[in-house]
Order: C-alpha cells, then structure tokens, then sequence
C-alpha cells in the first residue's frame, strides 16, 4: 500500500526534532512513543501532503488519536537523499514545513539497524575512535542513541549529490565531538570527526 511505503521510508530514517519544536511537544505532552505510534498506525493524508517529484523535501501528514491527548496531526520531511526526517505539529500546512537551518535538533530515534553507522577505515579516523574510547561500532550507537544531535546551520541538506549531515554526540568521557556524515546503501557513513582537544592521529 502507498501508505505502508511511506511509513516505511520515514522509519528508515534517523526520526528529529528541532529544539524549537520540541518545546512545544513539551507543553502538549507529546513523547517520541507518540511519534513512533503515528508512524506505526497513523493515516497518512495524501491530499494534505507535499509529494511533487521535484519537492525537497518532501512532507507527509499523519493523523493519530493519541490517548488523552486527542487527534493529532504530524508532519514529517522526507529531504532527497538524507537519511533524517523531521517531525513537526506546529505548522498548519505541509507547504510550511521544511528542514530546519537554524539551530539544533535532538534525535528521538535511530532505526534499528546493526552496524547502522559505518566509519571509514582511515587509520586517522580509526585512531580518532580510539581517542574518543568509542572504537567499537555497538558503543559508538549506543552514543549516538543516547546524546546525538543534529547542527542544522552547519548541515548541507541540500547538497548535490549527497546531502550532508553535521551530528555531534558525546564520547566515552563525556565531551562533545562533531561529525561529518552521508547517507550510503542505507548505513551512515562517517567522513570526519571534529575532537574538542589535540591527538597525535595522522593521516
């Protein structure tokens, strides 16, 4: 079903939401269960949705009766080639939404996917994971799944052919580090870290 393949492609991807927004899912009560309930048995409203072939990105509304909080709609961004997807409840129409530029935006839920991030084997980046403790892929998730944000001013959404996606999350000790990444065969391939003190790592 159309639907289904919708649903699909949204929970294939890295589910944000602007700080900006999340205050107002505060003040309604709205939780990452609730977004993921939309997605899982929501009704997708073609006709309220922003689906043109050359629409980037595309936003697709989601109605959900959530218990004690009433009838809901979600809007969710599908950016060409991105491997995130934005939520949002505050706008009015699909044709207000896009992807955030300003600000940042906390990850409600990674899909589950092993081995979803991929770093490449450079032995300056190898010895950068090291440094940062997390030289294990299921660590470095578990990271990523626990303090993972999204930059959106220093993303490029819209670059050709492969957007790119600015995440910063903490290390084994607590400091933040930054990361350059793409979408690739449905794994997030990480190009760089950006490490908030010096190593002795070389190309």
């Amino acid at each position: 079903m159309p639907s289904n393949r919708v649903k699909n492609s949204l929970l294939e991807r890295v589910i944000v939401v602007s700080d900006e927004e999340y205050e107002i899912f505060r003040a309604k009560g709205i939780t990452a269960k609730d977004v993921l309930s939309a997605l899982n048995d929501g009704e997708v409203h073609f006709g309220e949705s922003k689906k043109a072939s050359d629409a980037d990105p595309k936003v697709y509304a989601l109605d959900k009766d959530i218990p004690k909080k009433g009838s809901l709609r979600f809007y969710f961004t599908l950016p060409n080639e991105s491997y995130i997807t934005e939520v949002s409840i505050s706008a009015s129409h699909a044709n207000k939404v896009g992807n955030s530029q300003k600000g940042k935006g906390r990850i409600l839920r990674l899909p589950q996917e092993k081995n979803l991030l991929y770093v490449d084997s450079t032995n300056n980046l190898r010895c950068q994971l090291q440094e940062i403790g997390l030289s294990e892929n299921k660590k470095l998730y578990a990271q990523w799944k626990k303090t993972a944000r999204i930059d959106f001013e220093r993303s490029l959404l819209r670059l050709s052919p492969k957007p790119e996606h600015y995440v910063e999350f903490q290390d084994a000790k607590g400091n933040w580090v930054g990361s350059k990444s793409i979408w690739y065969k449905n794994k997030i391939s990480i190009s760089s870290f950006d490490l908030p003190f010096d190593t002795d790592c070389n190309d």
